[in-house]
């Protein structure tokens, strides 16, 4: 195996592992500014007001995108196994 094999590889999967979690990454940092910009206009400090829309928002998400995701990642694993040989060199 070259070096530039095991740069496409690692390339590979640091692509798929962006695009897997750019959604939920996205919208939590999305509703996380959205409750803290909440917290500054109406003065509440309460942790609880921070923490639960949060992981709400999270897992609906995660719920939401997680068929999207499977198949994401069964491709990915689909190509690399089918390429097995071609490391074995």
């Amino acid at each position: 195996m070259t070096i530039a094999m095991v740069v496409d590889l690692m390339r590979n999967a640091f692509v798929t592992t962006l695009w897997i979690s750019l959604p939920v990454l996205s919208v939590a940092f999305t509703v996380g500014v959205l409750i803290s910009l909440a917290q500054i206009l109406t003065s509440i400090q309460d942790s609880s007001f921070n923490a639960v829309p949060r992981l709400g928002v999270f897992l609906a998400t995660l719920l939401i995108t997680l068929p999207w995701m499977l198949e994401k990642m069964m491709s990915y694993t689909r190509a690399l196994l089918g390429d097995l040989g071609r490391f074995a060199h």
